[in-house]
């Protein structure tokens, strides 16, 4: 029960907030400075006495003149005309373009490969730290800090997140993180 009336409740203020808002749009649009239409015809007259302006002066002759003669139309909408060519651009002095040669490559011998190693991580052992890499046939190889690992690199410096290797004739040096290369 309670809630029936709660709700014919809520639809009652809400039919008359939207009266209100009809009635205030309603006032609004009327301009400021013009007056409500009166209420009765007494009012009425004595506005539209007040308000009146004389006719603009028309002058009937004038418009009643002959029309001019017109050209007969040269535009046909059925045939095809070729396009106009847009007219040339004008011609400037013919320079000579500048050629901008890249810098010199320096010619020496190529970078050795890079190192085909993954570093996998440490063991902290009781002879030191070794380093534990897989190489790229899967199998494990491990060194310690100075060792030569599959016969062609050198582990120069084991770190926790990273480790050192060069080749052995010492010509590269790489870091190798711990998430591979």
């Amino acid at each position: 029960m309670r809630l029936r009336v709660s709700r014919q409740l809520l639809l009652l203020v809400a039919v008359s907030l939207v009266l209100v808002v009809v009635v205030l749009a309603r006032r609004s649009d009327t301009p400021a400075g013009t007056a409500s239409a009166p209420s009765n015809s007494r009012r009425a007259r004595a506005v539209a006495g007040v308000n009146t302006t004389p006719p603009a002066d028309v002058k009937l002759e004038v418009l009643k003149t002959a029309p001019s003669a017109l050209e007969p139309s040269r535009r046909n909408p059925f045939q095809f005309k070729p396009k106009a060519l847009p007219p040339a651009p004008p011609r400037a002095a013919t320079v000579a373009p500048i050629v901008i040669a890249p810098p010199p490559v320096p010619q020496g011998p190529p970078p050795p490969p890079p190192i085909a190693l993954k570093y996998i991580g440490v063991l902290d052992t009781a002879q030191g730290r070794v380093a534990v890499f897989r190489d790229s046939g899967g199998d494990i190889v491990n060194g310690k800090e100075g060792d030569i690992i599959d016969g062609r690199y050198r582990l120069l410096k084991i770190g926790v997140e990273s480790a050192d290797l060069a080749y052995v004739d010492g010509r590269g040096r790489q870091t190798i993180r711990l998430s591979g290369q």
